[in-house]
């Protein structure tokens, strides 16, 4: 497109700036007017949501010039909020909502925080499609009932935990095995308030792979010290998690 220049405006700065404006709106409504989730997928979203207890929020941080996949991820979210009336998504911008972002320690996007009537540490860097879609409705239900599946003896042992523990769990959407690695680690950050989980899509964080060395998902980061990979069995998931939080 072509600025015309004028005396107040030689440059025709705001005719530039009111078309990239307009191309921005036209591709939020362009975002808005498809959908993520096929019409047998949001039934049967529909149907595993039926059961939700308690509300809860979808917290969303994207940006205004999207990132490559933060507007599927917004939407993905958005959609969910319309199949349940206990799930309301809330969309922040990383950079225009700058404090909210470091209240939540947000760092990268796309990011969903999946919170209840408080923050239990539950993230998702990057969307979480494919198996990890799996992950994230585990998550939206666990949190609405505010409980998780792990042992009591497992629940017993977090309860003593005396430093805090960020644990990330890097995949792939194409890993069948991943949302086990996804899910337990969810799950004891739902379990103790000194836990941080985070799912991380490792092809949408490439730096993050080489600084933590990811060639095999799913891998297991804790405390940025102890380090495993595969999905392992809940009681070995526990043990990394003690040593880290002692």
């Amino acid at each position: 497109m072509r600025a015309t220049a004028t005396a107040n405006d030689p440059m025709g700065d705001s005719t530039v700036r009111s078309h990239c404006q307009q191309v921005f709106k036209n591709r939020i409504r362009r975002y808005r007017e498809m959908a993520i989730l096929s019409e047998e997928v949001r039934q049967k979203v529909a149907d595993s949501l039926k059961g939700l207890k308690g509300w809860l929020k979808l917290v969303v941080f994207t940006q205004e010039f999207e990132c490559p996949s933060c507007g599927d991820n917004r939407m993905l979210m958005e959609e969910l909020s319309s199949i349940s009336d206990k799930v309301d998504v809330e969309v922040l911008d990383f950079v225009g909502d700058k404090e909210k972002a470091d209240y939540y320690r947000v760092e990268k996007i796309p990011t969903t925080i999946v919170k209840g009537a408080e923050d239990y540490g539950i993230r998702f860097y990057g969307i979480p499609g494919g198996y990890e879609f799996a992950s994230l409705i585990h998550a939206i239900k666990m949190v609405s009932s505010k409980s998780s599946a792990l042992s009591r003896e497992t629940k017993e042992h977090l309860k003593t935990l005396s430093k805090p523990v960020h644990i990330q769990v890097f995949v792939t959407l194409t890993c069948p095995y991943c949302p086990m690695a996804v899910q337990m680690a969810h799950e004891m950050a739902m379990e103790s308030p000194l836990i941080t989980s985070d799912m991380v899509e490792a092809t949408e964080f490439p730096y993050l792979n080489h600084k933590y060395n990811v060639a095999a998902v799913p891998k297991v980061v804790i405390n940025e010290t102890i380090d495993f990979e595969g999905a392992v069995p809940e009681s070995d998931f526990l043990k990394h998690v003690m040593r880290a939080g002692r």
